[in-house]
């Protein structure tokens, strides 16, 4: 139920969908020359959705609603029982059974590589499961770049189960508890921040964070002013986990 939902709503928040659907009824309308004043609107709003949605004003400004105001907890000179490295970062569409593709998340990875090879962390629990057809789950590709960066293999803990970030949640505490660990600490993107330390916390996981990814420190910085298609995408991207966020809230998995 909850994966048809999500999928509903996914459909629902794009601008494709919002923009482009009142623009196609508007043309038809216009087209067989009926409720001009109608279409009219339709396709107004239809463009004009479509148009901020493609600027990096709109977009940007989105993604920096999201991290504005996410910081690291992570405390200095301490040696964290386990880092849980939350998927979101090899990219399906890209992938084959023996050669991972990484998407734009990927600092996740390389920011758990550094806390265990410097001793900042014992052990990383890395989550992330089915990715579809023939590919593994991404939590044994995760765990496989490690070892290849260099982490010894013996710390690194597969979870294979988790599709999304509740279980991402659930099913990390089951090994954290296994571990005993006391202190842990999240390693997300920075946008995915406040929806994972929820979802953690809901399950009875207090941890300290550690963002990284952050896709828009300053909007003004951003030299385009005229609407792109990239920008179409990023706002696709912020939209969908604003959304996120009130699914998860409402559904009560974050607290």
């Amino acid at each position: 139920m909850f994966f048809l939902l999500s999928k509903l709503l996914d459909i629902v928040i794009d601008p494709l969908w919002w923009s482009g659907v009142p623009l196609v009824l508007g043309v038809v309308l216009l087209a067989r020359e009926k409720r001009r004043r109608l279409a009219v609107g339709l396709v107004s709003f239809g463009l004009a959705g479509l148009f901020l949605c493609s600027t990096p004003l709109v977009s940007n400004r989105l993604w920096a609603s999201l991290e504005h105001d996410v910081v690291s907890t992570m405390e200095d000179g301490v040696t964290y029982d386990a880092v849980v490295l939350l998927g979101g970062v090899v990219s399906p569409a890209g992938s084959l059974p023996n050669a991972p593709a990484f998407n734009d998340n990927v600092e996740r990875l390389l920011e758990v590589r550094q806390l265990l090879m410097t001793g900042r962390a014992k052990v990383a629990i890395v989550s992330g499961g089915k990715l579809g057809g023939a590919l593994r789950t991404e939590a044994d590709y995760l765990a496989e770049e490690l070892v290849l960066l260099g982490v010894p293999k013996e710390q690194v803990i597969i979870e294979r189960k988790a599709n999304n970030t509740r279980e991402n949640a659930t099913e990390s505490k089951l090994l954290l508890e296994q571990l005993g660990a006391k202190k842990v600490l999240l390693v997300t993107s920075a946008h995915h921040i406040p929806r994972s330390v929820g979802c953690f916390r809901a399950v009875g996981v207090e941890a300290d964070v550690l963002p990284v990814d952050y896709r828009v420190r300053n909007p003004a910085a951003d030299p385009h002013i005229a609407p792109r298609g990239e920008y179409l995408g990023q706002t696709t991207r912020a939209l969908r986990e604003w959304l996120g966020r009130l699914v998860y809230r409402v559904l009560g998995y974050t607290k």
